[in-house]
């Protein structure tokens, strides 16, 4: 289960260093294959590989009107795989795709990551922080 939060910086040719304590669960989970694609929300999507085949299956099974999201997720994504010093290459179209250009937030959210451009993380969460607690959190004990 990934969790927390990182700063990152993607370096000029768009690779960005997983963090360690990410790194070492995506080598065991996945031999540091991955798969980035684009989330609706305006970050990228990091999966370990097998996580990505779980959600692409359920992503293939969704029917005709959903054909826009599929696009969306499935065209998008791109495998990659972690280099030997624990780098990853975001192609330019993802980058594009999520405004990223060089400070970054990787956040852990369970059996994935998200990718944001910092700038634009930040914005949401302080939209998310004024805006009206959601209905499932209305009971929760904290």
């Amino acid at each position: 289960m990934f969790q927390g939060a990182s700063s990152l910086s993607l370096d000029a040719k768009g690779r960005l260093s997983v963090p360690t304590r990410h790194r070492d669960a995506l080598s065991a989970q996945a031999a540091g294959q991955l798969t980035i694609t684009r989330h609706p929300h305006g970050c990228l999507m990091v999966f370990p590989r097998p996580e990505w085949e779980k959600f692409r299956e359920r992503i293939a099974q969704l029917p005709m009107s959903a054909q826009g999201w599929k696009r969306i997720f499935m065209g998008y994504a791109m495998d990659v795989e972690m280099d030997a010093t624990g780098r990853v290459l975001v192609s330019p179209e993802l980058r594009e795709a999520a405004g990223l250009t060089k400070d970054a937030i990787l956040l852990g959210m369970g059996n994935h990551l998200e990718l944001w451009d910092k700038a634009a993380y930040e914005a949401q969460e302080a939209a998310a922080m004024q805006g009206e607690m959601p209905e499932a959190f209305k009971d929760f004990s904290f």
